[in-house]
């Protein structure tokens, strides 16, 4: 028998023999990672949060808040620059604690450095914060500043992206908003020797702060 043959043969025995079995379905249901321990979510996120370079402050009382927020924005905000809050309910929380804000759209292409928002919810396991334009903040003020803070409670943290999709769903139904964005950590970029560079398209520092919800 010549070599194409035997070639032939095998190819043939092979065929006759019919496809190999298919290996078993996965289970899709199944948790990809180890359950997060439910009464430390918010400090899973706060450590998670960190490991991706955002900046963390726990604040038990508002008078705390004040304090951090005041220091924060005299050590970080740029000379002639502006700090800029448009939701109503953080606005009120400012101004309770004299911490001055530019309350409208007054240069704010110019002038903003820095703009604070509120959050859809935060995830445990990668320290990603969840916003969405349903606020007053809409779109911009999370995207243009250079410094995005966030003021967030104990109660929005949920474990997996999954519950924070629930969340959403839970709160807005079928008219969900127009976009959703999950933040994780500054923005950055780096190129093919891996130089990484910081507020490339987005904020170059995203700060939050945990009020306690009885605050």
């Amino acid at each position: 028998m010549s070599s194409r043959e035997k070639m032939l043969a095998r190819i043939r025995t092979a065929l006759a023999a019919g496809p190999a079995p298919l290996p078993p379905l996965p289970d899709w249901s199944a948790p990809v990672h180890p359950p997060l321990p439910v009464n430390d979510l918010a400090v899973t996120f706060a450590e998670s949060f960190r490991r991706v370079g955002g900046e963390f402050f726990y604040c038990e009382t508002l008078l705390q808040l004040g304090a951090e927020l005041r220091a924060w924005l005299t050590e970080r905000l740029p000379a002639g620059q502006q700090f800029y809050v448009w939701e109503p309910a953080m606005q009120a929380l400012l101004t309770a604690a004299d911490i001055p804000f530019q309350a409208t759209e007054t240069d704010f292409r110019a002038q903003a450095a820095g703009g604070l928002t509120s959050c859809e919810a935060l995830v445990a396991r990668t320290g990603s914060v969840v916003v969405a334009p349903a606020t007053a903040s809409g779109r911009r003020l999370s995207i243009y500043p250079d410094q995005h803070l966030v003021l967030a409670r104990p109660s929005q943290v949920v474990a997996e992206i999954g519950d924070a999709l629930r969340v959403m769903q839970s709160r807005y139904g079928a008219a969900l908003p127009s976009m959703l964005s999950l933040t994780t950590g500054p923005s950055r970029t780096a190129d093919i020797e891996k130089t990484l560079v910081l507020g490339a398209h987005g904020p170059r520092r995203l700060t939050l702060f945990l009020l306690e919800d009885d605050a």
